[in-house]
């Protein structure tokens, strides 16, 4: 019986550290930023050597750029999620979907993590353009191309008018719901982020704004 870790065993292995890793360098730069963070830090919170670290990233900057496009990744896939949700709406549900839209930016986006995190990217964006430009492009831009897909489809249907481009609406659906209390929260504090019922009447008046123009 061959005693070595078959290949698989390996892959696995070594995509947990990097999980690892990725998870105590996210809590690392939210709480010193990225110059006040260290690898030394890092890795004694994923419990792994420096040497097992420098295996899977070169340096701290390599490692910080990373850290950033997973997080962009995760909020990404969950946002085009919901957005893709919305294609298959039945004619009477329009308004209850967007309403269930606008919930689902609300929680994702005003998550105390994502916002800390954003705030970490516009900060280091001049140090680190390619971070800011792919967290754009990666992250809001790409699931906001996917509603407006899925408003298209709307449109497509008979349930939206005036979608000729999918992309803006989408842009200004997000802009609606997302304006007040994401400032709110990036200028003042997580702590500043509305409670429940200003979010729900938010995202009710967003709603019929939107379906005033496009419904």
């Amino acid at each position: 019986m061959d005693p070595r870790p078959s290949a698989t065993a390996q892959t696995d292995r070594f995509e947990r550290r990097r999980k690892a890793i990725i998870q105590a360098a996210t809590e690392v730069f939210l709480q010193h930023g990225y110059l006040g963070a260290t690898t030394d830090e890092v890795a004694a919170r994923a419990s792994v050597s420096k040497q097992t670290l420098y295996k899977h990233f070169a340096d701290k900057r390599q490692l910080f750029a990373e850290t950033i496009m997973d997080t962009t990744t995760d909020v990404a896939d969950g946002l085009s999620g919901i957005a893709a949700t919305l294609r298959d709406t039945p004619p009477q549900d329009v308004r209850r979907a967007l309403r269930n839209l606008a919930d689902g930016f609300l929680g994702n986006l005003l998550r105390p993590e994502v916002l800390r995190l954003r705030r970490l990217v516009i900060a280091e964006s001049e140090r680190f353009p390619e971070v800011g430009k792919a967290w754009f492009d990666r992250g809001f831009d790409r699931s906001l191309v996917v509603l407006g897909e899925a408003m298209r489809h709307l449109a497509d249907r008979g349930l939206l008018r005036g979608v000729d481009d999918p992309t803006l609406a989408a842009y200004q659906f997000a802009g609606l719901v997302m304006y007040q209390p994401m400032n709110r929260a990036m200028f003042a504090g997580t702590d500043a982020v509305p409670p429940a019922e200003t979010l729900d009447r938010i995202a009710d008046a967003a709603v019929d704004t939107f379906l005033a123009a496009y419904g």
